[in-house]
């Protein structure tokens, strides 16, 4: 095991320089640039110029690329255009707000997801069945966005039992435990916009997965030797269900990261997700590269993981 972890960080290495190619060529196509919310009749041509000069753009993409990578590498993300703070202080600032919602979401998806889809599987073509059905497909139609302008006006609108948006008073002077719930009820809403859609494709993957495993043949001579439903279910069907499902868990972690995009703009979540839409309004090349680039080194550990996992639920799995 710890030799195929060594050989797959070896691989890591040239597909996250490829993500810092691509990233680096992706924002040299967008339209504009950094400097396009400077334009104004107020400024002068030499003094966009200079400007340019100072940030480097007047230098060939390839050197730019180069230079930004050689300060990449020793841990210098660069600093943003609009505010001047350091791109990687600003990433930890706000990565705390943004892991909160993405790992309760996370959290949720699966362990609500997996159950729901088993007793789908084992109550195939049941009402119960047919409703878990209807509402996968809801949930993973229905746009982020559309589910939680829904939430706010519904509960916090109508209802006044939520906050419409925030992450709650950082001078909140109440016990802890009131804090604990007075987080919790700004974390209500947009951690159920972030799960819909990971639970509905969890509960769905976990189904068919799960049907497929119920009609093999070591599942009948489980049945056959006088077995419970539960040990039959539990302990040899689902396990070997799980296959699919953890490629779920290393797929969800970049649907998650950029689900929390809009989900944080919705409900203006200080995370991650609002800086970079924030970013991408000012033009902040530097702070959309440093959160793509952070976002990616998440997912390869998450993809890593995954492989991982596969050879603790399957010992038919080797590496």
């Amino acid at each position: 095991m710890s030799k195929y972890v060594r050989q797959r960080l070896m691989q890591s290495i040239p597909v996250f320089f490829g993500i810092t190619l691509l990233t680096f060529g992706i924002m040299q196509l967008a339209p504009g640039g950094p400097l396009a919310n400077m334009i104004s009749p107020r400024i002068s041509a030499e003094s966009l110029q200079r400007a340019k000069e100072a940030l480097g753009l007047n230098r060939p993409l390839l050197v730019q690329y180069f230079a930004w990578l050689k300060q990449l590498l020793v841990g210098n993300f660069g600093y943003s255009i609009t505010s001047g703070e350091p791109v990687l202080g600003m990433i930890f600032e706000r990565l705390p707000a943004t892991l909160l919602l993405t790992g309760t979401a996370f959290l949720i998806s699966f362990v609500i997801g997996i159950p729901l889809g088993v007793y789908s599987a084992t109550h195939k073509y049941t009402l119960g069945d047919y409703g878990l059905t209807i509402f996968s497909f809801i949930g993973i139609s229905v746009p982020s966005f559309f589910f939680g302008m829904g939430l706010i006006y519904f509960f916090a609108l109508r209802l006044g039992w939520l906050p419409t948006s925030g992450f709650g008073s950082t001078t909140f002077s109440g016990s802890d435990w009131a804090a604990f719930v007075q987080r919790i009820r700004y974390m209500i809403m947009p951690v159920m916009v972030l799960s819909l859609g990971n639970l509905s494709t969890v509960m769905r993957f976990t189904r068919s997965s799960m049907v497929e495993t119920l009609n093999q043949d070591y599942i009948r001579t489980a049945k056959a030797k006088g077995l419970s439903k539960q040990v039959v279910i539990y302990r040899h069907a689902l396990k070997n269900s799980l296959i699919p499902v953890i490629t779920i868990f290393g797929l969800s972690i970049p649907n998650l990261f950029g689900g929390s995009y809009i989900t944080e703009k919705v409900f203006s979540w200080p995370g991650m997700g609002l800086l970079g839409v924030n970013a991408i309004s000012n033009r902040d090349y530097p702070v959309l590269m440093g959160l793509t680039v952070f976002t990616a080194l998440l997912v390869l550990l998450g993809n890593l993981l995954a492989d991982i996992l596969y050879s603790i639920v399957d010992p038919r799995i080797r590496y």
